[in-house]
């Protein structure tokens, strides 16, 4: 059996000493102010919370940790770099450490300029089927696990309205996991799509045009190639699983695992003719399993 902890939407920040002022002449000054008047709070315990999720990521014996991104607020260096150091003990799991960023993590134009989430998280970004790579490591293609297919997609795009959080993959992206799904080593594998944005809502309904994926009918179209996994995604704030008619994989939101009173994770335990997802959720000073709420995938 294999154990996957799938976690999104950390949050974490560590102020933004070196960030010059220009770098905030933008959307970045009005992100600042949310962070003040309202998100900062949400997120004050998130370093402590991370710290946690690496005792019980130990106590449950996790194989392999996906996270789909948001480590920051505004995606500066100094953010980043803080983010990378605090989630350190995570990337120790024995079968890794798999990610993609989300929308705060590549915030605007100067942070995929200077490619800081790369400089960072560069380790862990990477591909076993390199033909298929069209924008550097994407799609991620990790065939590691026995009978798990792990593939990363990059969802999460600069917006530099204020008003407009939504994010794209990239076409090329979608063609090659479409060549992806239907390769000989990864088609009899159950399936892990990761993205940061949510193809659909605990609803079932499609996110707000400016908040949502905005190719995600393409998406679901193309993952009903895979007879049989998931797609685990953040962005949305609440855990939560849905099926939808669009596609045949389930979706498996971790909704964020640090936000307070919020916080959410689900656990994948793949064996060879069973898989069971199982959420967890922040009981007041760790991170538990509600295992009556367990459920059975089709594999």
């Amino acid at each position: 059996m294999t154990r996957v902890l799938h976690i999104s939407d950390l949050h974490l920040e560590d102020g933004f000493s070196g960030v010059p002022l220009k770098s905030f002449i933008n959307k970045r000054l009005v992100g600042l102010a949310n962070l003040g008047l309202r998100r900062r709070p949400l997120f004050a315990r998130a370093a402590e919370k991370v710290d946690a999720l690496a005792d019980f990521a130990k106590e449950q014996s996790v194989d392999l940790v996906v996270c789909t991104g948001d480590y920051t607020a505004l995606g500066t260096d100094p953010e980043i770099a803080y983010a990378r150091r605090i989630v350190e003990p995570l990337t120790h799991a024995p079968q890794g450490f798999f990610t993609v960023p989300g929308n705060h993590d590549l915030y605007l134009e100067d942070t995929v300029r200077a490619g800081w989430f790369e400089n960072h998280f560069g380790e862990f970004l990477r591909t076993d089927l390199p033909e298929y790579a069209v924008e550097g490591p994407w799609p991620q293609v990790w065939l590691s696990v026995d009978g798990l297919a792990l593939i990363g997609l990059n969802s999460a795009v600069p917006n530099p309205s204020p008003t407009i959080s939504s994010g794209r993959i990239p076409d090329t992206q979608l063609n090659a996991l479409a060549l992806i799904l239907d390769d000989q080593r990864v088609r009899d594998r159950f399936i892990m799509i990761a993205t940061h944005y949510a193809p659909r809502l605990a609803s079932g309904q499609p996110d707000r045009p400016y908040h949502g994926l905005e190719n995600a009918d393409a998406l679901l179209d193309i993952s009903c190639a895979a007879e049989r996994g998931v797609i685990v995604h953040g962005h949305i704030h609440w855990r939560y699983q849905v099926e939808v008619p669009e596609s045949r994989l389930p979706l498996y939101c971790s909704g964020s695992t640090t936000h307070e009173g919020r916080e959410g994770l689900w656990m994948f335990d793949i064996e060879e003719h069973r898989v069971v997802a199982t959420p967890g959720r922040w009981d007041q000073s760790r991170y538990i399993l509600e295992r009556d709420h367990a459920l059975d995938i089709v594999a």
